[in-house]
């Protein structure tokens, strides 16, 4: 019989027994030792089913194939476009995977995407420590008009979210925002009253400050009332 040793959303650090027995498994952030989960980096606890992983708390983002990024167009080429995704190196935006459309190759690519654009993309690969490659072809990858982008650490994007996307859909709804969240830790938020706009970036950036905080989604919820009455 396995022995849960620490509670959901705990913040734990290197070398913590999670968990006692094989009826857990050990996820991201966590290892097997003998009949002994232990979490090999510092962050909070998420137990999901029989998974035990580790969403860190710290660190850089660090680009990963199929992750949804927010970045911004800072160079114009031959064949396509680069892209700053907060990561030491600069993304490709190749015309082949910039847009549904075929793109002629004498085309201006400025009519697509320009310096400065902000745009919603998919890491498609990552080659080697330099090289990725974007693409705009999936659901919701667009470029991104008005509102204002924030940073976040990379590693509070899933409280940002919540599970099964709770956290994010709950400060939209009752901000009337359209929001966007990249993996690379930047936010994307819009809305038609800019005071809403605001206190919804107030809630993310009180989402960041408060991640290990008991009850983070009801105090989320009664910010957001009293901010919006």
């Amino acid at each position: 019989m396995g022995e849960l040793k620490v509670k959901d959303k705990e913040i734990v650090v290197p070398g913590e027994v999670l968990a006692i027995g094989i009826d857990f498994l050990p996820s991201t952030g966590a290892f097997r030792e003998e009949d002994k989960i232990i979490a090999s980096q510092i962050g909070l606890v998420n137990v999901s089913g029989r998974l035990i992983k580790i969403i860190p708390l710290t660190g850089r983002y660090i680009p990963k194939r199929d992750d949804v990024v927010i970045g911004k167009i800072v160079d114009i080429g031959l064949h396509g476009w680069r892209v700053d995704i907060g990561w030491a190196y600069e993304a490709n935006l190749n015309m082949k995977e910039a847009s549904s459309d075929f793109i002629d190759r004498r085309a201006d690519l400025t009519q697509y995407y320009n310096y400065n654009d902000i745009i919603m993309a998919q890491v498609l690969f990552v080659t080697g420590s330099k090289i990725v490659d974007l693409g705009m072809k999936g659901p919701g990858l667009r470029k991104l008009f008005g509102g204002r982008i924030i940073q976040i650490k990379p590693a509070k994007v899933p409280r940002v979210i919540g599970k099964q996307g709770s956290m994010i859909t709950m400060i939209k709804e009752k901000t009337d925002c359209k929001i966007s969240v990249g993996q690379n830790g930047r936010v994307w938020v819009s809305g038609a009253d800019p005071k809403k706009e605001l206190i919804a970036v107030y809630a993310i950036i009180k989402i960041e400050e408060e991640t290990s905080a008991e009850g983070l989604t009801d105090v989320i919820k009664d910010y957001l009332e009293k901010e919006l009455k």
